[in-house]
Order: C-alpha cells, then structure tokens, then sequence
C-alpha cells in the first residue's frame, strides 16, 4: 500500500506532474499494489490528477476526509462553534480565512493580498466572499493567513485545532489531533494491511505524522531538515524524478 503526498511529492515545483512520475505509478497499479494519495486539499482539487492516474483512494484535508475506492468511509469535520469563535479572533486581528469542504472554498476577506499569494500556488484564484460559508455545511479544513510571527496566539488560544504551516504566509487549520496518519490508519484497517507493509511518500510539515506512522517513508529531496530527520528514505527532488527514483530506491520498482 503506498501514499503519495501531492503538492512538492507528486506534482512539481510548477505544479506538474513529471512524466517519470505518472511512468512510475502507472507500474505500481499495473503490478497490484494499493495507491491512493494523502493529502491537505480538498477532493474538489483532485479531479483533474485522479482521472489522469485513475486513482480513486484517498485521504483528503490532512487526514479529515477519506475515500476507499470511491466509497467515503471517514470524515472529521470541525465542530462549527469552534470555526465562529476563530472566525470572530481572526477577524479581530486582521487576518483572513478561507474554508472548505468537499466540494468548494469561500474566503472571509472580499480580497486579500496574502491570500492572492498562497493560494496562488496552488493555481487557484482567490476565493469568493462568503463568511458565514461555515455555518451550514461541514467543513473539515481552514486556512488561516497570518506571518509566523501571529502563530503563537492562535495556537495557545484555540486548544481544540492543530495549526500546521504550508506556506509562509499561511497554516492549514484542522481538528484537534487530526493527521494523515489518523487517516492512513482508517484507511489501511478496512483493507486489513499492517503499518510494515505501508510506504508513504511526502516533502512538509504536514507529512510528518503520517512518515513517523507507516513502515516504509520515503522524504522527497526537496524537503525540509526536519522532515527529512524522520523518514527512512531520502530520494531525488520532486522535478528530478524523485518518485521514480524513490520507488526503485526501496524497491517498489
């Protein structure tokens, strides 16, 4: 069974996918093994790269949202009182929100240039306003734009929500204790796999629970120190044909 992180393990620093990487996970499912992604976005973001790899597992918004042959068995959405309380702080302070739930995300700002940018790396324009897009549907993810230097008070102050940065000027919000590896361990459980036969590939913050959990963890090149502190394997950086290389490197391949 193997997970890919998407953003910097699967898709490149442009945001695309390497052709030795679709080459590579094409083999994977050719040979019979389990593939399915892990990762922070939404499942309205991964249609584009699921009908490519034809790929229809996946654990979605950092473990909170998880999908087994297209079939949804997990979801951990944040309780809505908690979202008011840090939507009222956020506001307060300055700094915007952008929610999301399965099938879309809407902004607490009309127009922020913080947002513009993070969310620009995602290729996605900024969001559209709705600030009260919390109260009647489930969102499992929130990003909150502020500097490191803003982090502290959220995170002493909201005890019931884990703050994980991807972006220097935004932090993935999720419930309290939620991860992908909390996901992966769902994931794996229904289909009767040990932690020793599961691999996991990945490149940030917010890798780092599920690199720590599986058996076989593989740190893309272009990660930083302290994920590449926990991983079992180092391979080549993403636009260098890291996946290959990777799954040869511990023998998928």
């Amino acid at each position: 069974m193997i997970f890919f992180d998407i953003d910097g393990t699967l898709l490149d620093h442009d945001k695309r996918l390497p052709a030795s990487a679709k080459e590579a996970i094409l083999a994977l499912k050719e040979a019979g093994h389990e593939v399915a992604f892990a990762t922070g976005r939404s499942p309205f973001m991964l249609e584009p790269l699921r009908r490519e790899l034809g790929i229809d597992s996946f654990v979605g918004f950092n473990g909170q949202y998880v999908m087994q042959h297209g079939k949804l068995i997990y979801t951990n959405p944040i309780p809505t009182e908690v979202i008011r309380s840090l939507s009222e702080y956020a506001l307060q302070q300055g700094h915007p929100l952008v929610y999301l739930d399965d099938e879309g995300m809407r902004s607490s700002s009309r127009r922020h240039p913080y947002v513009e940018e993070s969310i620009g790396t995602l290729q996605y324009p900024h969001p559209e306003y709705d600030p009260h897009f919390y109260a009647d549907r489930d969102i499992y993810q929130t990003m909150l734009f502020c500097t490191e230097q803003d982090e502290s008070g959220y995170i002493e102050r909201f005890r019931k929500l884990d703050f994980v940065r991807w972006h220097r000027l935004s932090m993935d919000v999720l419930p309290f204790g939620g991860s992908k590896a909390q996901g992966i361990e769902r994931f794996i459980d229904r289909l009767g796999f040990r932690r020793e036969q599961v691999y996991a590939f990945g490149d940030n913050l917010n890798d780092l629970e599920m690199l720590r959990y599986v058996g076989h963890s593989v740190a893309m090149g272009n990660s930083p120190e302290s994920v590449k502190k926990v991983a079992r394997y180092i391979t080549k950086d993403v636009g260098h044909d890291g996946i290959a290389y990777g799954l040869e490197l511990v023998g998928l391949l």
